[in-house]
């Protein structure tokens, strides 16, 4: 194996054009593949900013020809040539016009063959490739997206420092708190019995930061929650962290858009129109039966209750006289797409979400068919096709229930599934949104109460606060998220800094005043000496690089991810740990039964 000695790289392989024809060139990387012609051999010679073709022939020199012909796929090279114009272009790549002519050439590693093809677009097995994931790594999408998240996280660092924020990295090990998710415990061995949490997020360290002085904060921290894994959720994330302080929900968004705005621009050189638009989060759930809507399509949900509420069908009225609603989406021009057997796998859906069914009528040129025509007047359903929008070639699909949330979550499941299935989802879209208002409290059918749905620093909105304790529905908080395409990019709030308040709070919470100050005493003496009102977001830097690279799954932005039950194939994290460790830490395992 030879060393680099003497050798310094001119330019990384894809940066080679026609203006370099002639230049003296040094180039490092990887054999994409070897190319045998006999008296010509060529080779395409990989790093991570794309391919140039290196040329041998006997001008080369014996030593440099026997060494490309012994070259393999994935070998470790250094070569010395000259760039020139190639005589059999390649449109198909940007250094395509040029090629290297070679007179040295250097086999600094040797590779076996690899596991799978390391090519664009590999058709290899997704937990093979992730067992090997560093070869994974050296496909061209995978490096793309790690660059494309690299450019990101400098963009971002570049905005918030222009605008006058304080990068304060907060500590690893904590406190155990609740914010809604499991943590990830660390035992500790001098405190034995005694456990740090890793943070779910920097919540309470950057408030107070805010206390000692420090206006403006941000950080790309790195955050921890033991839930399970989804294509758009790994146990382990990067959230783009800021707080503020002296200032009010405009502010805040005002700062986040703007900072959308030049993270589009500055890495993809899109042009992101301001400001954003904005949807309450009761406009959102009665439009699209979600908090984070996909707007870049219709099929938006329609109150048909009042024209079914006398109905023959039972299952609609009494949905209505039991304080519910019936309501309906409208698939435009689907009646091909779901026959008869493709609506029952929509309703199978729906009710593997704990729906009842969904009722349908498929409008055929040749006449209706429907699961409830036969108990509805005819002016009563030309009263829904009127009130829906449905016409010939559509499909009408309805769902009711004698409780109205569970209509609108199950046909925004609906409105999703369907969508994805008719292929409506127009790609290529950016479609952000703030989601504003959010209700302060959600009630829990299992443990039949009203629990917070933010943490408990999050303020209520003004108008709200007389109805805290008399009528937990209609509390409305200073919170927002950022939605793009479906997928919630940030959540925030601003913050409760009066103690009188959170008093209340913890109170409806169920916390003593003991048990608040065990949790969070250190915040809530920190707030005795002089709280700024504050507050913040907390933007999901894998979810923002995830959307900008159109990605399929977090796993393909995240260089070395875990999969659906947690584990890292490559490492095969977790694993056991010595006894004495253990013995160290004063823990014994059990086993599972």
């Amino acid at each position: 194996m030879e060393t680099i000695q003497g050798l310094k790289r001119s330019r990384y392989c894809g940066e080679f054009r026609m203006e370099h024809v002639g230049e003296k060139a040094v180039v490092f990387g990887w054999c994409q593949r070897q190319r045998d012609l006999g008296q010509l051999i060529f080779i395409d010679l990989r790093d991570r900013t794309g391919i140039i073709q290196l040329a041998f022939d006997e001008d080369s020199g014996k030593d440099a020809f026997d060494k490309a012909f012994r070259v393999r796929s994935e070998f470790v090279l250094a070569a010395v040539g000259t760039v020139r114009e190639r005589t059999s272009k390649n449109k198909e790549i940007p250094t395509g016009d040029v090629e290297i002519f070679v007179e040295e050439l250097r086999v600094l590693g040797e590779s076996e063959t690899p596991p799978f093809e390391i090519v664009e677009g590999s058709k290899a097995n997704e937990e093979l490739r992730l067992k090997y994931r560093y070869l994974d790594l050296r496909r061209p999408e995978l490096q793309r997206n790690l660059l494309l998240r690299h450019k990101v996280a400098k963009a971002t660092r570049d905005y918030f420092y222009d605008n006058g924020f304080i990068e304060i990295e907060t500590p690893m090990l904590i406190k155990s708190t609740p914010e809604g998710a499991r943590d990830f415990l660390v035992p500790s061995r001098l405190h034995k019995g005694e456990f740090y949490a890793l943070p779910q997020s920097p919540q309470l360290y950057k408030q107070l930061s805010m206390v000692a002085g420090f206006d403006r904060y941000i950080q790309l921290a790195r955050c921890f929650r033991d839930e399970e894994l989804r294509a758009d959720r790994q146990p382990e994330f990067v959230q783009i962290d800021m707080e503020m302080s002296f200032v009010d929900v405009e502010d805040v968004l005002t700062m986040a858009e703007g900072f959308v705005r030049h993270v589009f621009k500055e890495v993809l050189g899109e042009d992101i129109p301001l400001p954003l638009p904005r949807m309450t989060y009761k406009e959102a759930m009665e439009r699209y039966g979600s908090d984070k809507p996909d707007t870049r399509y219709g099929m938006e949900i329609q109150d048909i209750s009042g024209l079914v509420k006398d109905c023959g069908f039972g299952v609609f009225a009494n949905a209505v006289a039991g304080g519910g609603s019936v309501r309906a989406i409208v698939a435009k021009d689907a009646v091909k797409a779901l026959s008869r057997k493709e609506i029952d796998k929509l309703t199978e859906a729906v009710k593997g979400i704990g729906g009842k069914g969904v009722a349908w009528v498929r409008l055929l040129p040749e006449g209706y068919a429907g699961s409830f025509l036969k108990f509805m007047k005819e002016e009563e359903m030309q009263a829904i096709y009127e009130k829906t929008g449905a016409k010939v070639g559509d499909v009408l699909l309805v769902i009711a229930d004698t409780k109205t949330s569970h209509v609108l979550s199950q046909l925004g499941y609906l409105r999703t599934i369907t969508a994805q299935k008719l292929g409506i989802v127009p790609q290529g879209m950016r479609n952000l949104l703030w989601i504003t208002e959010m209700p302060f409290f959600e009630f829990d059918e299992d443990l039949n109460e009203w629990v917070a749905m933010h943490h408990p620093f999050t303020s209520p909105l003004d108008e709200c606060l007389p109805y805290l304790e008399t009528d937990k529905g209609r509390v409305r908080a200073k919170a927002y998220d950022l939605v793009m395409n479906g997928m919630e990019l940030c959540s925030g709030s601003i913050r409760i800094t009066d103690p009188e308040l959170q008093g209340r709070i913890f109170a409806l919470l169920g916390l003593s005043d003991e048990e608040a100050h065990e949790k969070f005493g250190f915040l809530l003496d920190a707030f005795r000496y002089g709280a700024p009102p504050h507050g913040g977001i907390g933007l999901g830097l894998d979810r923002l690089v995830m959307q900008m690279a159109e990605a399929g799954s977090m796993r393909d932005v995240v260089a070395y991810p875990k999969v659906q039950n947690m584990s890292e194939l490559m490492t095969q994290a977790p694993a056991a740990v010595d006894k004495l460790q253990l013995d160290e830490l004063g823990i014994a395992p059990v086993k599972a039964t």
